[in-house]
């Protein structure tokens, strides 16, 4: 792994904003009927679910003040939000610098799905990898 101070030296850029992955921001995955699979996650495990299946917190151990989420959601098999991806799950992981991250990611060949979507919420991205899995990419929202 290299280190995060050659990195930052390398490219002139502060630590915070070195495009790259910072956390895991959602786990979802296929089920026949998402509804009661939030209902037995609920009941068994105790989760509290939405309609959309529970977002976790977590404070970020550099900065204590910054409260992290992580969304944990069942999908309807078959639906199109993991296309083109074969896959029964998707993660999403939290970046910092999407702009710089999508740029790097275009120079090393790494097939982008889509343009950078801005919502309330932060910037998202969709990108494939060599195993054909979709990943999409989340920077929260300040």
């Amino acid at each position: 792994m290299q280190d995060i101070t050659n990195q930052t030296e390398a490219t002139n850029l502060p630590a915070d904003t070195i495009p790259k992955v910072i956390g895991i921001g959602g786990i979802f995955f296929f089920s026949d009927n998402p509804k009661e699979t939030r209902e037995w996650y609920a009941k068994n495990l105790g989760i509290e679910v939405n309609d959309y299946g529970s977002t976790f917190e977590s404070r970020n151990v550099n900065k204590p003040e910054e409260v992290n989420s992580l969304q944990w959601t069942p999908f309807k098999n078959g639906s199109e939000y993991f296309s083109p991806s074969k896959k029964d799950f998707m993660i999403n992981y939290r970046v910092q610098n999407i702009e710089g991250l999508v740029k790097k990611l275009k120079d090393n060949g790494v097939t982008v799905l889509d343009d950078i979507a801005t919502y309330d919420y932060g910037k998202f991205v969709h990108i494939m990898d060599t195993e054909g899995n979709k990943i999409e990419l989340w920077e929260p929202a300040e």
